[in-house]
């Protein structure tokens, strides 16, 4: 039985950093873990910003509000979750998502939580488990799931790399270079050609639309 994992922003939503970046006009926070590769570097380093401008939860949360799915994210998402179970494991943080699964028909997501103190501003944040995305992949390859698991950034790589197959969706050039191995979508529509070979496969093997058969680990488009 297969089960997806995938990453969040990126994949289907924009980053909200990013975005965030946008709206404050604060360049520093446009970094992500598509150019840092140590998460905790890059938290602290967000932290140490948003006290230095004086920005709290609600700031940014009022920019997640006006956020919405990447386009064509919602629709194969749904065409996704009809073939097979889809979690969402992301480095957002509960205070962030809710509003961005609303708009995605509500997935199960696992991510990490903030500590907000008194004044509303973040004052810290805390891992659900260090090293989580792979792990979440683990453990569900100890229930005897075939797990596929897509993501863009440095930080998605160890769970790409736990997956049965691991899938590069959009990722920076870097990524690309540094992990040849994993196949690399731009489009949904070629994220579900991958999709399709392998969910309709007999036990591990897909048909290629050529006629040739490969193995999970070794798909390439």
């Amino acid at each position: 039985m297969y089960l997806i994992c995938s990453d969040l922003e990126g994949v289907f939503v924009p980053e909200i950093w990013i975005n965030v970046a946008e709206r404050t006009g604060i360049e520093g926070l446009r970094l992500t873990t598509r150019d840092v590769s140590d998460y905790d570097v890059l938290m602290k380093q967000r932290l140490s910003i948003l006290k230095a401008n004086g920005l709290k939860l609600k700031d940014i949360t009022d920019v997640i509000a006006t956020m919405d799915p990447l386009p064509g994210a919602l629709q194969f998402l749904d065409w996704l979750r009809a073939l097979t179970q889809v979690i969402i494991v992301s480095d957002t943080f509960v205070e962030f998502a809710r509003p961005l699964m609303a708009k995605l028909g509500w997935p199960t997501l696992l991510c990490h939580g903030l500590t907000i103190d008194a004044g509303g501003a973040i004052a810290g944040y805390n891992l659900r488990q260090a090293d989580g995305k792979r792990k979440v992949v683990q453990a569900f390859k100890g229930l005897e799931y075939q797990v596929l698991a897509m993501g863009d950034s440095y930080n998605d790589i160890n769970m790409l790399k736990e997956a049965h197959q691991g899938i590069l969706f959009r990722p920076p050039q870097p990524v690309i270079d540094e992990y040849p191995q994993f196949p690399v979508a731009t489009a949904y529509d070629e994220l579900k050609v991958i999709f399709e070979n392998i969910l309709t496969a007999d036990r591990g093997v897909g048909e290629l639309r050529d006629g040739r058969s490969t193995e999970i680990h070794s798909f390439q488009i």
